[in-house]
């Protein structure tokens, strides 16, 4: 995950993935994050309208109870119940759910009669706004990142208990992030957007070479690929 947040120092040092010279590789798989919440019950029934899918429901007794969840697409659940956590309920914030369409993403849980923000933007450096801050204070800006670039655009919801979840829209991964040949989509929904993407690139591709390009599924595939990759674009 590639949240973009912090000082500009930060930014600068993270525009690319750094590895360790020399060093042996263990795949580690973030596969679980626990979230404290006081009431399962309710806590169950919100994440289940949420469209997320339920892998467990297990008690030991009355005094443990997990449940998990995998939001769709996702390689990692979440879990919560009872003697789970000793955080306080509401404490988790900041938690991303990366999105490919953040404008449909966010019409969905309105759909769902989930409550949640429009979709903004931040304000850079900007800090004597009115708008309402998200992590680290920066200022919310409403509506998606003018140029719709990758990594800036949002919406944000929570929880019955106050746990804040945060859709952040990626389209274009930076360099190192994903392995070169590395490609692959989690739904047809994320596949067919990347799609469009290349269609729209590929039109202005047509329009400099001045005619149609018959190797147009060759071009898409290198387009999408290096997107991913966050390698330099086809032109």
């Amino acid at each position: 995950m590639d949240t973009r947040l912090g000082s500009e120092v930060t930014e600068a040092r993270s525009e690319t993935a750094i590895e360790t010279p020399g060093a042996r590789r263990v795949d580690m798989k973030l596969e679980v994050v626990v979230i404290p919440v006081s009431d399962v019950d309710r806590a169950k029934r919100f994440y289940d309208g949420l469209g997320w899918r339920l892998d467990a429901d297990f008690a030991a007794g009355d005094d443990f109870r997990v449940i998990q969840f995998t939001p769709p697409g996702s390689g990692c659940s979440v879990i919560f119940g009872k003697n789970v956590t000793a955080a306080a309920p509401g404490s988790a914030q900041g938690l991303y759910l990366i999105v490919a369409d953040i404008e449909a993403a966010h019409d969905e849980l309105l759909g769902r009669g989930v409550e949640i923000s429009e979709v903004f933007h931040d304000a850079g450096d900007v800090h004597n706004g009115t708008d309402e801050p998200y992590l680290f204070g920066r200022l919310r800006v409403s509506g998606p990142d003018p140029d719709h670039r990758s990594y800036r655009s949002y919406a944000s919801f929570r929880d019955p208990d106050g746990n804040g979840w945060l859709f952040q829209e990626v389209t274009a991964r930076l360099p190192g992030r994903v392995e070169a040949d590395d490609t692959t989509f989690t739904s047809s929904g994320e596949l067919a957007t990347a799609l469009r993407r290349a269609a729209s690139a590929h039109g202005e591709h047509e329009k400099r070479i001045g005619k149609n390009d018959a190797n147009w599924p060759d071009w898409y595939a290198e387009y999408i690929v290096r997107e991913q990759a966050g390698r330099e674009l086809p032109t």
